[in-house]
């Protein structure tokens, strides 16, 4: 996908082994996840094909009783004490679903649950493996700083989220299947103690780490997985000014941006070429108080997606 440059780096260096925090640097100072994060193909994914249902309704974000899950009971929340603020925000999560009708099938994008972390690990890990051109010698060391690093971000709630899309084609055999992930901060406890350059401020919503998985893309699901951070950030925050990262070579996902409304305020020097990473633009967009998205064709964006 394309969005932002992930907030995760990861170090394969065997010194650094025993300092790993919640980056990822594959190579000394290299970004992990950036505007592109291509995916293997689904059948790669099989393993972790996840059975679900969506609801009847395609035009609420509200959920049955039979979907409910409490966050409070989550394993990985930690036990920080919630304020009240923060009740009501996980609360609101918790209840939180963005359900689409595309040309092709159905989505429905809400906040990962605990039992779909393997599953939204697998298709990160396959993801950044692909982008970076590493030997898939190299998943399972993915797969363990990715999960290291969700399960960090997942005691930050309800200051940062990752959200989880999942698809069905109409007529199709197949249940529902993963189609997309994104991640999103939404204040200053949210952020990432190292986001990747140019920093964007750290007290403002953030959007990173999007990914669609290959062979769902170009049927508008990346920027639906970008519609419904927005519409998260709306509810939840005051702030509406927007940031996110996207690489310089990700024409398609730049596009994409473009049309939603995002504009360049910040472009990486070219000396960040020595530290191996590619240039990336930090986009900004200012939410309307009231939003309201074109129904515009956004089905070749999708080439677009993770960061």
């Amino acid at each position: 996908m394309a969005a932002t440059a992930l907030s995760l780096s990861v170090c394969i260096d065997p010194k650094q082994h025993q300092r790993f925090r919640t980056h990822l640097n594959l190579t000394k100072g290299l970004s992990f996840l950036s505007s592109r994060n291509p995916l293997l193909s689904l059948h790669k994914l099989d393993r972790y094909h996840f059975n679900c249902s969506l609801p009847s309704s395609s035009s609420t974000n509200s959920v049955t009783p039979a979907q409910y899950y409490s966050f409070l009971d989550d394993p990985f929340r930690g036990s920080r004490f919630l304020t009240n603020a923060e009740l009501e925000k996980l609360k609101a999560l918790e209840s939180f679903v963005y359900i689409q009708e595309l040309e092709s099938g159905s989505l429905w994008i809400r906040v990962m649950r605990t039992e779909e972390m393997d599953l939204t690990v697998g298709l990160l890990a396959l993801s950044f493996a692909e982008s970076m051109f590493m030997s898939l010698g190299y998943e399972a060391l993915l797969r363990f700083f990715v999960k290291q690093y969700l399960i960090e971000r997942r005691a930050v709630m309800p200051h940062a989220v990752t959200l989880v899309g999942f698809y069905r084609e109409k007529g199709g055999q197949r249940g529902e299947e993963l189609a997309g992930t994104v991640e999103v901060c939404f204040d200053k406890t949210g952020a990432s103690a190292s986001p990747p350059t140019p920093r964007p401020p750290k007290n403002s919503p953030y959007i990173c780490n999007m990914t669609v998985t290959k062979q769902l893309r170009r049927r508008g699901i990346g920027w639906h997985l970008l519609k419904a951070s927005e519409e998260l950030i709306s509810q939840l925050t005051s702030s509406k000014e927007v940031y996110l990262h996207c690489r310089m070579i990700d024409e398609a996902p730049f596009n994409m941006y473009t049309k939603s409304g995002y504009k360049v305020v910040q472009t990486d020097s070219i000396f960040i070429l020595l530290t191996l990473q590619r240039r990336k633009h930090l986009m900004c967009k200012k939410l309307p108080v009231f939003n309201s998205y074109p129904e515009s064709d956004m089905s070749d964006s999708d080439e677009v997606l993770p960061s």
